[in-house]
C-alpha cells in the first residue's frame, strides 16, 4: 500500500508520464487515480529495437550450429529464460503432440536460454524420449538475430494467469522477433496486440500446448507466399519501434513539457 501510495503521488506531481505498454492510461483507470491524475499527460513510448545494429548482427555476429544451418528442418525457436513463468515445459508437450500427427519429423524445437529450470527440463526430455528439442543453453545477446532470422517460427512463451497482458506487451522480445522477419506465435492474447496490429502471427486464445502444436503446423503447411508476407508484415513493423524512432518521439513529449513549463512560469 505505501509503494502505491507513493507510485500514486509521483504520477499526480510528474509534468509527463511515459508507459511502455499502450494500457498504460488504462490501468491509471484502473487504480482509481485519474480523478487527480491528468490523462492528458500520459504518454506511450514502448520499448524497440536498433534496427541497424540488429542487421549488422545478422550479417556478422554468427554461431557454427548445424541446426541454424540445415534448411530441411522448420525450426520452432524460443529463446529467454527458462523459468516458471515462460512456461517452456509447454513447448516438450506440443513437440509431443506434433509428433504424435504424423510426417512432421522436419519440425524441430530450438530452446536457446537458461534459467532455473533447464535441468528439469532436460531430465524430462530424456525421460520422455522427447527428440524434437533441442536445448540449446546461453548465448550471447548478440548472437539472437541471427538464430531469430534463421529461425521458421519464433514463439512468445508465457503463462497466461501469471501475468496481466490487457494494457499490452512491452517485452524487448517481441521488438527483435518482428525484426527478425519470421512469423510469431505468442501463447498469449495480449490487449493492444502489436502482433495482431502488424499481422505479423498468431496469437492463442488459450495456452494450451494443443493451441500451440496447432498454430505451429498451420505456419508449417501455409502456402509459401503467405508465410512470406506474415514475416514480412513483423519487419516493417518494427521500423515504428526503432530506437531512433522511439528518441525522436521522447524529444517531441520533452518538448512539449518543457514549453508548457515555461508558458506557465
Amino acid at each position: 500500500r505505501a509503494l502505491y501510495a507513493l507510485e500514486h503521488w509521483i504520477y499526480k506531481k510528474a509534468d509527463a508520464i511515459v508507459f511502455t505498454m499502450f494500457g498504460g492510461k488504462d490501468y491509471i483507470v484502473d487504480k482509481g487515480w485519474d480523478h487527480d491524475v491528468d490523462l492528458k499527460k500520459v504518454y506511450y513510448i514502448n520499448n524497440g529495437v536498433d534496427l541497424m545494429a540488429y542487421q549488422k548482427s545478422i550479417e556478422e555476429e554468427k554461431i557454427e550450429d548445424p541446426d541454424l544451418i540445415d534448411n530441411s528442418k522448420f525450426n520452432v525457436t524460443y529463446a529467454g529464460t527458462i523459468r516458471p513463468v515462460n512456461n517452456v515445459g509447454k513447448l516438450l508437450d506440443a513437440a509431443k503432440i506434433i509428433k504424435s500427427r504424423g510426417d512432421y519429423s522436419d519440425i524441430q524445437f530450438l530452446i536457446f536460454g537458461d534459467g532455473v529450470q533447464l535441468e528439469e527440463l532436460k531430465e524430462r526430455a530424456n525421460k520422455e524420449r522427447i527428440d524434437t528439442v533441442r536445448f540449446k543453453g546461453y548465448i550471447n545477446r548478440q548472437y539472437i538475430p541471427y538464430v531469430l532470422s534463421r529461425s521458421a517460427v519464433n514463439v512468445l512463451n508465457y503463462s497466461q494467469n501469471q501475468y496481466n497482458w490487457s494494457r499490452g506487451n512491452s517485452s524487448n522480445k517481441l521488438f527483435e522477433y518482428m525484426a527478425s522477419g519470421k512469423p510469431i506465435i505468442s501463447t498469449v492474447h495480449m490487449g493492444y496486440s502489436l502482433i495482431n496490429k502488424y499481422q505479423c502471427g498468431i496469437e492463442l486464445d488459450d495456452d494450451t500446448a494443443e493451441s500451440l502444436a496447432n498454430a505451429i503446423i498451420e505456419f508449417h503447411d501455409m502456402d509459401k507466399d503467405q508465410y512470406i508476407e506474415i514475416g514480412t508484415n513483423g519487419k516493417k513493423g518494427a521500423k515504428d519501434f526503432d530506437f531512433g524512432v522511439l528518441t525522436d518521439k521522447l524529444l517531441t513529449v520533452i518538448e512539449q513539457v518543457t514549453k508548457y513549463k515555461e508558458k506557465i512560469l
